[in-house]
């Protein structure tokens, strides 16, 4: 487990268009796999390592997350109300979650992710912190991640993964036959961005505050440049849910049982 509480903050204002009517009724960090939102599995990896002190980078219903937890204790206990005095709530079990601090900050409607993670500067209180999306899952071990940052100096570190592809993939023999199909392979050519970043202070100099600052654009790109960015390679489990078909596999992965991103 993680040897001391890391901030994690997590982007969960995005519009999620690719979703359509699914985002139109609630944000993309709320849609449910299983019976929870993919916001939760997130948060519930990063608890496993130790790490339950959370920051939300809050935008498009951001209403609808603040009630979410707002609710969740009551939603997931029993307990008993006395209606004409509801100070007399008694609550008779408590969720695993009940450790879990959450910090709800409003980073703009229509922000783009840099100038997000400016507006949260003010409640990073640490040296270093964990910076992902709201909407990608992993089995990505976090004490490791935090470990390797903290080896190589460096203001950031982002893991490095492999995505699976969107087609089935064919081994074909000279003679045209299939050999073999495959219809979740891995890609495994080049990296992409997995997100799950660890940084150190220095990544609010990058940023601006300011709506159009994309942080996968200039920050990252100069970061690169600077020498100031370190991958971490992970090999293991990582999808996002970008589309309606995503979030599909996903919650089949989910009712089969073994869910691959499930550590807790």
């Amino acid at each position: 487990m993680a040897r001391e509480n890391i901030k994690a903050v997590i982007l969960c204002g995005g519009r999620g268009i690719r979703f359509n009517e699914a985002t139109e009724l609630k944000p993309k960090p709320l849609i449910e796999i299983g019976e929870k939102p993919i916001l939760w599995h997130i948060m519930k990896t990063y608890a496993y390592y130790g790490c339950q002190d959370f920051v939300l980078c809050l935008g498009y219903k951001s209403e609808m997350i603040k009630r979410y937890f707002c609710d969740y204790q009551l939603a997931n206990s029993d307990f008993t109300i006395q209606l004409c005095d509801t100070t007399r709530t008694r609550i008779h079990t408590v969720p695993p979650e009940q450790d879990w601090k959450i910090t709800f900050a409003e980073t703009g409607l229509n922000a783009m992710t840099g100038a997000r993670i400016k507006r949260i500067e003010k409640y990073v209180d640490s040296d270093l912190f964990m910076l992902t999306y709201g909407d990608a899952v992993t089995d990505l071990n976090i004490e490791r991640l935090i470990d390797f940052h903290r080896s190589h100096g460096k203001i950031g570190t982002v893991t490095a993964v492999h995505p699976l592809s969107r087609f089935g993939e064919l081994r074909i023999e000279e003679n045209g036959i299939v050999q073999e199909f495959r219809e979740k392979a891995v890609i495994r050519g080049d990296f992409v961005n997995g997100g799950f970043f660890v940084f150190d202070r220095r990544i609010f100099d990058y940023v601006e505050d300011d709506d159009s600052c994309i942080f996968e654009r200039k920050p990252l790109e100069q970061m690169a440049k600077d020498r100031q960015l370190a991958a971490y390679i992970h090999e293991g489990y990582w999808q996002c849910m970008d589309t309606y078909r995503d979030w599909q596999a996903l919650t089949q992965d989910w009712e089969g049982g073994k869910p691959p991103w499930k550590v807790w």
